[in-house]
């Protein structure tokens, strides 16, 4: 079992119970399987703070983190990372986050706070 299937259920379970705090601390793990995990996570907390502690995945080295906190920004209706979601769907190098993170964009933009 890997350290990230051990840490998976943990994850959810933050997640669940909206426990952003330790999502956060998780966020700053030295894996980047972890950080992707994480990301996704925070999607599934709808609050401000959820978005903001997005954004330093938003800008993370590891191609797959960013996509996923893309997809996790639209998921919890962060509008406040449009922009950020926005550049990574127009200028990252990586294709793969160009076409999620546009996707994620496009649901940003049409969607009514």
């Amino acid at each position: 079992m890997s350290r990230l299937d051990s840490l998976r259920g943990k994850i959810t379970k933050y997640a669940a119970k909206g426990n952003l705090a330790k999502l956060v601390k998780l966020a700053e793990d030295a894996d980047p399987d972890v950080r992707a995990e994480v990301a996704l996570a925070m999607g599934k907390i709808n609050t401000y703070e959820a978005g903001m502690a997005l954004i330093p995945l938003l800008r993370d080295s590891v191609s797959m983190v960013r996509a996923n906190a893309s997809t996790a920004a639209a998921e919890c209706n962060a509008k406040h990372c449009e922009e950020y979601v926005k550049k990574l769907a127009f200028a990252d190098p990586d294709p793969l986050v160009r076409e999620v993170a546009k996707a994620a964009y496009d649901m940003l933009k049409t969607s009514v706070i």
